[in-house]
């Protein structure tokens, strides 16, 4: 009950950073989108390595630490350890709504040689309600956009809070699957598991990830990825 409450509170937080209005939260997530992510600016140093592009909103942006406790950066280090040659950029836009993910996704596939997109979206849609189709449709136009650019994606699920209705909470769930099914994706079923409702893993707010948070969504995130970086890395090898 707890862990259930709490999630909730997630939910309820992002929707008030993006506007109680619904005219309000749209305009603030649509001018967010416009803003390019300042990590997305390509390293001199890092031009010729392949890029793992980290796609999503607060959760993937870091909000409220420094860049180097994002799960983005965590998941670099890990990389680093295991022998991958990757960079990770980290493309989070705190506030984005599936539909400001599609306007910018082709400038952020811009990075040069990117080969992985780890795609987090949805949870803003869903906190006020939008119609699941609507998300449902602009992330496979971005899964379908990546792969056209021969990107490979891993697809980050994510849940709905419990004032929604079972039915509501089962059309998103199902979405996911069935988008990592029509597209032939790895599918990460909770983005947040392990994580949501739990306070010692969240800032004073209790619902963004602190650092020991963002610890286990990297360590989630990498389980998933590193098979795809090894058939990746065995392809290369032939």
């Amino acid at each position: 009950m707890k862990s259930t409450l709490l999630f909730f509170s997630l939910f309820a937080f992002l929707l008030s950073a993006c506007g109680r209005g619904d005219g309000d939260g749209r305009r603030a997530a649509e001018n967010a989108a416009r803003q390019p992510a300042p990590a997305l600016a390509p390293k001199k140093s890092d031009e010729t390595l392949p890029k793992i592009v980290a796609f999503g909103d607060s959760l993937t942006a870091g909000y409220g630490l420094a860049q180097r406790q994002s799960y983005p950066s965590l998941l670099q280090e890990k990389l680093r350890a295991d022998g991958f040659e990757y960079e990770v950029v980290n493309a989070g836009v705190s506030g984005e709504t599936t539909a400001g993910g599609l306007r910018r996704l082709d400038w952020s596939l811009d990075a040069g040689n990117v080969r992985f997109l780890v795609l987090e979206l949805g949870a803003n849609d869903f906190l006020r309600g939008q119609p699941v189709s609507a998300a449902r449709e602009n992330l496979s136009k971005m899964i379908a956009r990546a792969q056209g650019r021969g990107v490979k994606v891993l697809l980050a699920g994510m849940l709905a809070p419990t004032s929604t209705g079972r039915e509501y909470q089962k059309e998103i769930a199902e979405a996911y699957s069935t988008l990592a099914e029509e597209h032939d994706v790895p599918l990460i079923p909770f983005f947040l598991e392990g994580v949501a409702g739990r306070r010692e893993l969240n800032l004073e707010d209790g619902i963004h990830p602190n650092a020991e948070g963002q610890k286990i969504i990297a360590d989630l995130v990498y389980r998933h990825l590193k098979p795809m970086l090894e058939e990746d890395r065995e392809a290369a090898a032939r």
